[in-house]
């Protein structure tokens, strides 16, 4: 049984080491809504919205203040558009009209972001999902809260190289398009293999197709909070480091659960999962990589940096999937550029660069994400450092994820400021030798061997 008495254990957490509730996303089926007539088709989601989520605003913050639990964020995920959209929308128009219509059921309820704008095209697209992706640049343009996500791959079957070759371009025009934000509009755009349907994190969260038609979802996050009790154990044995990351972790994850069953409780809406990913935040001392350090890296992306990240990722799942019976999304550590300050710094210290990220991603929650990069680069450099990680994600039959920002008008030496949580980031190099080539190929790539299990 959950109650306030284990919320009351982690004061010291929340007031002193950056402990929060990241996120409670509510989950929303939009199936019932299709109609082949757009007008109608917009209505009904517009209607479907802000009815399932008119209270989760004001019941979010009601928990944080009964609880003193900071909750950040309240969001809302839907189910692909690519699906939704297929019967009235005929053009990348019609469904930037609906991105428009999501913008405006977000503000009616109040959320952060809505993520679902989306398209699951692992082993091909059909021409409403091309449709909805070459819509994206103007619907993160055009909107302030819709976040775009699209899934080109799985282990089960292969990559879809065309998606890829398109989402390069896509890219640099959404950066285009958003460049007098800092090309912010690619901050809100993430590419996926083996996405999963219930992750509350954005900007890659949809309503998959396997879940019900409402459900309650909670990310929870404290890498300041694991931080300080690594300190406790400076210098201990490999075994003592793991046992104080469980530990932890699993105090973590119960404050999340807390949280979600009494949202869930007072919604009237089924929970789902409890996505328990170190998310850091800008904030000092709320860092994945000051972890690393403490564990023993001068800065993250010195030798046995993706070492110790194996680490931390496997004891933060260990620790939390006994405080919840219902550990889903990411679940582990995240590793944004701009988000961490230490990753900022480590970058900046020339510790870190783009390839040392890539083989780091092979061992935690996601995969390159807010990397700021040249305004410049290329749209097929872009396309092949998506396959690389798409492909890291495939053969190791787990989630990868790109959110690569080529600010428009920069270049290496430069920073960023993008704000908020969101943070600020050094303009990182890419290698400048070409791939067009490669991914001017048609087609995909093949499943793996071990995709085979039947």
């Amino acid at each position: 049984m959950i109650n306030i008495l284990e919320a009351a254990e982690t004061v010291r957490m929340i007031t002193q080491e950056n402990l929060d509730v990241r996120t409670i996303t509510m989950g929303i089926s939009l199936l019932d809504c299709i109609s082949e007539d757009l007008g109608q088709l917009r209505q009904n989601i517009y209607r479907k919205i802000t009815d399932k989520a008119k209270y989760l605003v004001q019941v979010g913050n009601d928990i944080a203040k009964e609880y003193g639990i900071p909750i950040v964020n309240k969001r809302i995920s839907v189910t692909p558009i690519g699906l939704i959209g297929a019967s009235a929308c005929k053009s990348s128009e019609d469904y930037v009209m609906i991105a428009k219509t999501l913008d405006e059921a977000a503000k009616a309820v109040g959320v952060n972001f809505l993520g679902g704008f989306s398209a699951v095209v692992s082993k091909g697209m059909t021409q409403a999902e091309e449709n909805l992706i070459r819509a994206i640049p103007e619907a993160l343009a055009s909107t302030e809260y819709v976040c775009a996500s699209v899934n080109v791959g799985s282990t089960r079957t292969g990559i879809d190289m065309d998606a890829i070759r398109l989402l390069g371009e896509i890219v640099l025009e959404t950066a285009r398009l958003t460049a007098d934000r800092d090309s912010l509009g690619c901050a809100k755009l993430v590419v996926f293999c083996n996405a999963p349907d219930d992750n509350p994190f954005m900007a890659g969260a949809f309503h998959g197709v396997t879940e019900g038609d409402t459900v309650i979802n909670v990310g929870v996050s404290g890498p300041g909070v694991v931080k300080t009790a690594l300190e406790a154990v400076r210098g201990e044995s490999f075994e003592v480091l793991c046992e104080t990351i469980k530990r932890t972790a699993f105090k973590v994850t119960r404050v999340g659960q807390l949280v979600a069953q009494e949202a869930s409780r007072r919604l009237g809406v089924p929970f789902g999962i409890l996505d328990l990913s170190l998310a850091p935040t800008p904030a000092i001392g709320d860092s994945v990589a000051d972890i690393l350090h403490e564990i023993g890296v001068e800065y993250a992306g010195a030798p046995g940096t993706t070492a110790a990240l194996a680490l931390l990722n496997d004891q933060v799942k260990k620790g939390g999937v006994m405080a919840s019976s219902y550990v889903g999304g990411l679940s582990g550590a995240f590793i944004p550029v701009s988000e961490d300050q230490g990753m900022i710094e480590a970058v900046e210290a020339g510790a870190l660069h783009l390839e040392k990220l890539e083989a780091m991603t092979c061992v935690c929650s996601v995969g390159l994400d807010m990397i700021a990069i040249p305004g410049d680069t290329k749209a097929s450099t872009i396309s092949g450092i998506i396959a690389d990680e798409m492909a890291i994600g495939m053969v190791n039959a787990k989630t990868t994820a790109v959110r690569l920002i080529p600010v428009i008008g920069k270049g290496v030496g430069e920073t960023v400021e993008f704000g908020g949580l969101l943070g600020h980031a050094p303009i990182m190099p890419v290698n400048s030798f070409g791939c067009e080539n490669f991914i001017q190929r048609k087609g995909r790539i093949p499943a793996p061997i071990h995709s085979f299990k039947n």
